[in-house]
C-alpha cells in the first residue's frame, strides 16, 4: 500500500511551526520501506528541508543482508528513493545500514555526501553525531544530536529515525517529531504484538 500525505495529514496533521518557521530545517529518516516513498516526497515538498539525514536501511522491506538475491530488486528501489532525495533542493547525507550496499548507493548518488557510521558532521552550528546502529556512535566528543535508526533503542542526545521523522530547527535546536504512516513498522518487518 502506498501513502498519500494529504489524506495522511487530514487524519494526523503536520505541526505549523514546520510549516511556518523561517530555520532552515534538518529532515532525518531511517530504515524506509519502499512502500512510503511517496509520502516522504510529499512530505519533502511540504516541508522543504535545507537537509536531508538518512541514518540507513533505505529500502528496508528488503533485507539485503540475509536475501542478497534481492540485489536487482534493491537497485532499483534505491534509485527511485535517491531520485526523491537528490531532486530536493537539500544536502543529502547517507549513512549505509546493514540492509545496504554502500557500492550501489554510491554508484547511484549523483549529490548526496555517503558518510561512514560514527561520522559528526556540522551543520548550520550545531554537531550532529550520525550512525545506523546506536553502538557506532562516539561517546567521547560534544555532540548537540546523535541520529540513527536501526532498532528502538533511545539513547541520550539520541533521536532515532525509525521512532519518528524528525526534523531539527538548528538555530532554536528545537525538534518536531513526525509520525510514520500506519503500517511502516509492519513493512519494515516488525511484528506487532497486542496485548490481552
Amino acid at each position: 500500500m502506498r501513502f498519500n500525505l494529504p489524506s495522511f495529514l487530514r487524519r494526523r496533521g503536520l505541526p505549523e511551526v514546520l510549516l511556518e518557521t523561517s530555520e532552515p530545517k534538518i529532515m532525518h529518516i531511517s530504515d524506509t520501506p519502499d512502500n512510503i516513498y511517496s509520502f516522504i516526497l510529499n512530505l519533502i515538498e511540504k516541508s522543504r528541508p535545507k537537509y536531508i539525514i538518512h541514518t540507513g536501511d533505505l529500502v528496508d522491506n528488503i533485507k539485503l543482508e540475509r536475501r542478497p538475491e534481492l540485489k536487482d530488486r534493491y537497485k532499483k528501489r534505491v534509485q527511485e528513493l535517491l531520485d526523491i532525495l537528490e531532486n530536493s533542493n537539500a544536502t543529502v547525507y547517507i549513512v549505509p545500514g546493514n540492509e545496504d550496499d554502500p557500492e550501489i548507493l554510491k554508484k547511484f548518488s549523483r549529490r548526496a555526501k555517503i558518510v561512514k557510521p560514527g561520522d559528526i558532521i556540522e551543520i548550520e552550528g550545531i554537531r550532529l553525531a550520525l550512525a545506523h546502529e546506536p553502538h557506532e556512535l562516539k561517546n567521547n566528543e560534544p555532540i548537540d544530536f546523535a541520529l540513527y535508526g536501526h532498532n528502538f533503542k533511545v539513547i541520550e542526545k539520541g533521536l532515532n529515525g525509525i521512532l519518528n521523522i524528525n526534523f531539527i530547527l538548528p538555530q532554536s535546536k528545537r525538534v518536531i517529531k513526525v509520525k510514520y504512516p500506519d503500517g511502516t513498522n509492519f513493512e519494515r518487518g516488525y511484528k506487532v504484538m497486542r496485548g490481552l
